[in-house]
């Protein structure tokens, strides 16, 4: 019976550090702790209140990692997310293209590198910055 005491604190334990990590992991692990300490309540042996906690811990995750809340997110390309870098979708002005499709533009007080993405036609003008890679703005003609 002392056991199952033992089980069941360890599986609040775990449910503390659950709310401090924000992940549904550990509560399934607190619930392979807490069928430890049934199995200790119906008076199992030692070893088969391991097993059964172990069983229960490995089942309840891999039924989070199947769940919509354990599916990984798709990662999304950091340099043309709006929602990361508020500089896309800006608009600048650029007065002369260099062979190639590049040029050097006023942006937020400073000079900027600016390449021109491609089909687009070098042609003065204004322009809408699509995606930036370190000190570089890549843009597109504003759409009429």
């Amino acid at each position: 019976m002392e056991q199952a005491w033992l089980w069941f604190g360890v599986a609040g334990l775990i449910v503390v550090l659950e709310l401090a990590s924000g992940t549904f992991y550990l509560l399934m692990v607190a619930l392979g702790v807490a069928a430890g300490g049934i199995a200790a309540l119906l008076r199992a042996d030692w070893p088969l209140q391991w097993v059964s906690a172990a069983i229960v811990a490995g089942l309840a995750v891999w039924l989070l990692r199947r769940s919509r809340f354990g599916r990984r997110r798709i990662k999304i390309d950091v340099s043309a997310d709006p929602n990361t870098n508020l500089d896309i979708g800006q608009r600048l002005r650029v007065d002369a293209w260099q062979p190639g499709g590049q040029a050097r533009a006023m942006y937020r007080g400073a000079e900027w590198d600016v390449e021109l993405l491609p089909g687009e036609l070098l042609d003065a003008g204004w322009f809408v910055i699509r995606e930036v890679r370190g000190s570089r703005l890549y843009v597109a003609h504003v759409p009429a």
